[in-house]
């Protein structure tokens, strides 16, 4: 029994954990869609932190590694890309057995076997593998490879392989679309059980992946829109390029996707080069005015426009003057171009960037530009102010333990988070003191000049609706916003006096 009363009949302390706040978006992180299975299309994406990581998996000459190694090649490198799956044939059903550890891949767990067998169902017919000897096996590969034999002797063009990076068994079915599919494996009830021994049994295999059915690039992009909202950029690496349609439907798709992303192309057809041609892509992009796409003229890299990426998803948004142009920056990896005076120009007018030769010895990107004229760094700049001013607001309403009341006191606690979010946008060069030439509003006039770079107009709540003082929304609120800009050019003139 406890001595005396306890010191809650006089002291009452309550500790609340606060819930951590919601997370800003990076908008450094790109996905490249690939054709190739490396990503399964249940998986559908996945992320890498290192170009070793992908060069293990797909092969150091495969299009995605290509096009990784010029996003992973930037000073200072980028932390994260993503690999999307577009299957632009139909797929096949297949089984990822589970990772063996070092001792369950030695193969003296396999070499002694003379009667191996399984069960497992292929497109929907149950098949008893038996009498399978692995006693010629030297290593997993001939394991494999006398599964897959005794496999295919009743389904045809089935595969089972060994795959060395991740040490698990994959089986594979020999047909594709949707009704491709491999169950788990399970034992027959006689002979030596290989289904556990290959763990590809239910008890640790992954889930069966179904085949699907041939799709466009769109619906690709759709699908891994749908999926996450972690990427921002997307760029597609295949051995053969998507057709100019496809590129033209993936932009126009990309334009209204929410949350904000972006579409990269590499140009490397020579004929953007031509003034007097309008249909290559960079012209199509042009002309159909679209502000989230970009592109790149290369002539010998296929995925050139990776590395324009990879140098903007180094921006930090909240340091110190941290936000960057993209003209005048490098593309270790990719060739610059020897380009005449006219087709600088061309491709200046077509706004398609290109990293290019420079007479006094150097190589620059420029200029920097979206297919509509804007530029890479306040397209990006500002989809960064649109998320990071969304997700302050929220946590302001979400971390509240009581509530924001609607006063003008309320909504001028509102106006300090708006405030400290524009701050941030000053503090990283996106935003800077200059003259306001947008329409006036509240105190705000066209002509003024924004001393701190933005203004925030705060109506009084005696002007709200009733209708939408009823649904409990705030005030509506206007932010003025001033760009920095960047110098691109710079014009002096010279006075001699003799």
């Amino acid at each position: 029994m406890a001595d005396g009363l306890s010191v809650s009949d006089f002291v009452t302390v309550d500790v609340t954990l606060e819930p951590a706040a919601a997370q800003t978006r990076s908008f450094g992180a790109g996905v490249i869609v690939t054709d190739t299975a490396l990503v399964d299309v249940t998986q559908r994406l996945r992320p890498y932190s290192s170009l070793t990581a992908i060069a293990q998996e797909a092969g150091t000459s495969a299009a995605v590694t290509k096009a990784a190694t010029l996003f992973f090649s930037q000073e200072p490198q980028p932390s994260i890309i993503y690999v999307g799956r577009w299957a632009r044939t139909a797929t096949s059903g297949l089984l990822h057995g589970a990772s063996l550890s070092t001792s369950q891949r030695l193969i003296t767990n396999f070499s002694g076997i003379t009667n191996g067998s399984l069960a497992i169902t292929i497109d929907g017919t149950a098949r008893t593998l038996s009498g399978i000897n692995l006693t010629s096996a030297l290593n997993m590969n001939g394991v494999a490879a006398a599964v897959q034999t005794a496999l295919q002797a009743v389904v045809p063009n089935a595969k089972v392989i060994w795959g060395s990076t991740n040490n698990r068994f994959d089986v594979i079915s020999g047909t594709t679309g949707p009704l491709s599919s491999v169950s788990y494996a399970s034992a027959t009830g006689s002979g030596t059980d290989l289904s556990s021994l290959m763990h590809l049994t239910s008890f640790d295999a992954s889930p069966p992946v179904i085949g699907v059915a041939p799709e466009s690039l769109a619906s690709c992009i759709a699908n891994l829109a749908d999926l996450s909202n972690d990427w921002y950029s997307l760029q597609v690496a295949c051995d053969t390029p998507p057709a100019d349609a496809d590129h033209i439907a993936a932009a126009t798709l990309i334009e209204g996707l929410a949350p904000s992303r972006i579409y990269g192309a590499t140009i490397t057809n020579a004929n953007v080069l031509d003034s007097t041609v309008t249909t290559d892509l960079a012209s199509q992009f042009q002309a159909l005015n679209l502000s989230r796409t970009y592109s790149q003229f290369s002539s010998s890299n296929a995925y050139a426009a990776e590395s324009l990426f990879g140098r903007a998803a180094t921006t930090d948004f909240q340091g110190v003057m941290t936000t960057i142009t993209l003209a005048y920056k490098q593309e270790p990896g990719v060739a610059a171009e020897n380009l005449r005076e006219s087709q600088f120009r061309t491709l200046l007018a077509k706004n398609c960037n290109v990293f290019t030769k420079v007479q006094n010895g150097t190589a620059i990107v420029f200029d920097g530009s979206m297919a509509n004229g804007d530029y890479f760094d306040e397209r990006q700049g500002c989809d960064w102010f649109q998320n990071e001013l969304q997700t302050a607001l929220y946590n302001l309403l979400y971390t509240t333990p009581t509530k924001v009341p609607q006063t003008d006191a309320g909504m001028n606690v509102i106006a300090a988070v708006m405030k400290s979010v524009c701050l941030k946008a000053v503090n990283n060069g996106l935003v800077a003191p200059g003259l306001w030439t947008g329409p006036s509003f509240g105190t705000l006039k066209t002509g003024d000049t924004l001393s701190s770079g933005f203004y925030i107009y705060t109506p009084p709540v005696a002007l709200q609706s009733e209708a939408d003082r009823a649904a409990r929304k705030s005030v509506s609120f206007q932010v003025a916003l001033k760009l920095a800009g960047a110098v691109h050019f710079i014009i002096s003139a010279v006075l001699v006096d003799r």
